[in-house]
């Protein structure tokens, strides 16, 4: 990320790959202000537990954070500006929500685009590669499938850099 202009930074990974580890290191390299835009949505004690605890930690951090589980474009819109570096962990949980209240997962994949698009902001979005596994064998599963796909390559075509994350190894699939 540069001081002179904004990027675009889309890191991808499994579950457990240390893609968020490796989007909040490259968003403190450069000394702006940190936000993070958290999309987790608390369903049971497990999750609400674990919330609280990433909570905890990125106020140590010196993070500010913003909690939005649908909306992430009019957070985009209304916080990305120049010398700020917004981190959204993650857009698979968000694409989730999506698909759980029904809505038109299409209509708000555009959306999104539209404000990545035109940020002033840095942009560090975190998503899961999930298109590594067997064919799910149930419908709503294959539907997130194909839904994640095709969010995580709009993303990678606007984005100028993204990093796939494995074993805790970042590899680098695109540099702009």
């Amino acid at each position: 990320m540069t001081q002179s202009s904004r990027s675009v930074t889309l890191v991808l990974g499994g579950a457990r790959s240390g893609k968020s580890r490796y989007a909040e290191t490259i968003c403190r390299q450069n000394g702006r202000a940190l936000i993070y835009v958290a999309t987790a949505e608390a369903h049971d004690d497990e999750m609400k537990a674990r919330i609280a605890k990433h909570r905890a930690d990125r106020a140590a951090d010196g993070w500010r954070t913003i909690e939005e589980p649908k909306d992430l474009a009019a957070v985009l819109k209304g916080e990305a500006a120049p010398g700020r570096v917004l981190l959204v962990d993650c857009l698979t949980l968000w694409l989730t929500n999506h698909l759980l209240a029904d809505a038109d997962v299409d209509a708000e994949i555009e959306r999104l685009c539209v404000a990545v698009s035109a940020s002033s902001a840095d942009l560090v979005l975190v998503a899961n590669e999930v298109g590594f596994g067997i064919v799910p064998e149930n419908k709503l599963a294959r539907v997130f499938r194909d839904h994640a796909g095709r969010l995580n390559q709009r993303i990678a075509e606007i984005a100028d850099r993204v990093t796939l994350v494995v074993a805790g190894l970042p590899v680098q699939v695109k540099e702009s």
